[in-house]
């Protein structure tokens, strides 16, 4: 079954996808080493956000993108993160830290949201809800609920890659935010919340019995705990247990105004006291709720959570945590009534040592054969959309033909995207567009893409290749693109660049000669998703059938601050 997976995966990501399936086959089996190694691999420090201030303290967030429902799991000396990935592919990505501060990008769980068919096409906003990430018995589990289908698990014995096929453990319609605990007498249980807008109920959770071996449930479940008297919105569950008590950590309210609950019992199925730990308190961090509770090897607890900023989705923030007569307190808390609010700086967590500064990786130069682990499909892709090109330094991608409903680009699964990685930044590629010459009306441009959306790109016409600029307001809505035409290109390179300013203002530009830029259009305020931040990335379509698609060359893509000079940006 696992061979079978490995074969699969390497196959769907033969055209350049870095996947954890296929990145793990030459890495070392300890995980450690593992997550070191591609740490080593992965040097490049990002210039337009980085939490560790140099001088032993933080700044929140610890990541500024859109890393929604953290979860993270320690193991030794090494943390793993994983967070919600909804329809984006790959899917359940694999964050490291070796002091809960810097984070680089390691891998994914998930090289295809099953089932397969269903997730070829955009399915906005459903797939991976609400991520657990547990170490048990030298693997490592992650439970996710797919609203639609059920709560799936998948494992490995390396967090890098690769991961076996997904089980799914419990099947039904609005079962989400599962988290797994195996207790000391080795029973197992999964506790989960619930979906209204598929299930008709929400604002409860449930436990189920479950099999030793995490693969299926046990029983129908029993209700644990009923927020709708006091915490409308509960979900989010993640289990645990210390000194002797049963802890559910569960968020409730509301993505953008809620607080984090936590509750606890002697009793497994309880019943449960209830307590408010964190909220938002005298703080700008509004909504400070779900994530993951850990504990480091010299003895501080600290507490992952979010924090959604529209546009810029749903920050990662990490919090100090002290236990006060058996009850967390998150944050900081300066009246005493054992609540905290978030801190917006602190003194880094002491792990004994001290690392160097790391950040996910934002630009790509596309020199290897594959592409950066930034990089998301907005659907399970196809084997003939991009090709990494090392060799070149370049990555092609093939225009792929319009869905047959096609309205706008809501509707298109071929964008190659990745999220916001700060509040300002400039995002700058350079590519070259080679249509096939029997064709009309192939695009290849530069996108940020939300529920609104805009783009700068090229499109082959009578005559050769134009410039456009497009806009669309509520494109979830079906609405239809406006066009500006901006004028024919002198041959077929072009750099394209988009400037993300305060409060996810949006200029974009292009240059035929990599030093002078012209503005397009008036200025356009980025949107979120479906339940996701903005994202900002490349495309590439045509209208027609074709037995010979047309391709543009990326030749890089770079996140640099607004600051740089444009003349410096090749």
């Amino acid at each position: 079954m696992i061979q079978r997976h490995l074969f699969l995966s390497c196959a769907t990501v033969s055209f350049s996808l870095l996947l954890s399936a296929c990145s793990g086959l030459n890495q070392s089996k300890d995980t450690a080493s593992t997550a070191e190694t591609l740490q080593q691999t992965n040097p490049t420090i990002s210039e337009v956000w980085v939490a560790d201030q140099g001088n032993g303290t933080y700044k929140n967030p610890i990541l500024f993108a859109d890393y929604s429902d953290p979860d993270v799991v320690q193991v030794g000396e090494d943390y793993y993160m994983t967070s919600s990935s909804f329809n984006a592919i790959p899917g359940l990505q694999i964050l490291h830290s070796k002091d809960l501060v810097n984070w680089t990008l390691i891998g994914y769980a998930l090289d295809r949201n099953q089932p397969y068919d269903h997730f070829a096409k955009p399915q906005h906003g459903n797939g991976v809800w609400a991520p657990s990430i547990r170490h048990h018995n030298g693997e490592f589990y992650i439970y996710w609920g797919d609203p639609d289908f059920g709560i799936y698990m998948v494992k490995t014995k390396n967090p890098a890659g690769p991961w076996e096929q997904p089980v799914l453990v419990k099947e039904g319609k609005g079962l989400i935010d599962s988290c797994p605990f195996w207790d000391e007498d080795g029973n197992a249980y999964l506790v989960h919340g619930w979906a209204g807008s598929r299930a008709g109920i929400k604002s409860i959770l449930t436990l189920n019995k479950m099999s030793p071996d995490g693969t299926k449930v046990l029983d129908e479940g029993v209700m644990v705990f009923d927020g709708h008297d006091n915490h409308p919105t509960v979900e989010g569950p993640k289990f645990h247990k210390r000194n002797g008590y049963y802890y559910i950590f569960a968020p409730a309210g509301g993505v953008a105004t809620g607080w984090q609950l936590v509750l606890r019992s002697k009793n497994v199925y309880g019943p449960y006291e209830e307590k408010i730990v964190m909220d938002q308190g005298n703080t700008p961090v509004n909504g400070p709720h779900q994530g993951a509770w850990v504990e480091t090897t010299t003895g501080e607890d600290w507490f992952i959570h979010f924090q959604d900023i529209e546009a810029y989705g749903r920050v990662v923030h990490l919090n100090p945590m002290k236990w006060v007569n058996d009850w967390p307190v998150i944050g900081e808390a300066k009246d005493g009534d054992g609540k905290g609010q978030p801190v917006l700086t602190y003194q880094k967590p002491n792990v004994g040592k001290t690392y160097p500064v790391a950040t996910p990786k934002e630009s790509d130069e596309f020199d290897g054969n594959g592409l950066g682990l930034q990089w998301q499909w907005h659907a399970n892709p196809k084997s003939t959309w991009a090709f990494a090109t090392g060799t070149k330094g370049q990555l092609r991608l093939f225009t792929e033909q319009l869905p047959q409903d096609y309205k706008n680009l809501w509707d298109v699964p071929n964008l190659l995207l990745q999220k916001f990685p700060a509040e300002t930044f400039t995002a700058t590629t350079k590519l070259k567009f080679t249509p096939n010459p029997k064709l009309q009306n192939e695009r290849a441009g530069l996108v940020v893409m939300g529920e609104d959306y805009a783009y700068v790109s090229l499109i082959s016409k009578p005559g050769g290749l134009y410039l456009t600029y497009n806009t669309v307001a509520r494109a979830d809505k079906g609405t239809p693109e406006k066009e500006e035409v901006l004028g024919k290109l002198n041959g077929n390179e072009v750099y394209f660049q988009v400037k993300v300013g305060k409060d996810a203002k949006c200029q974009f530009s292009y240059s035929e000669d990599g030093t002078n830029f012209k503005p397009v259009g008036s200025t356009f305020t980025a949107v979120p998703g479906r339940w996701i931040g903005a994202k900002v990335g490349l495309f590439a379509t045509r209208p027609d059938k074709t037995n010979d698609a047309g391709f543009a060359d990326v030749d890089w893509f770079r996140i640099s601050p607004n600051t740089t000079k444009l003349s410096a940006i090749e």
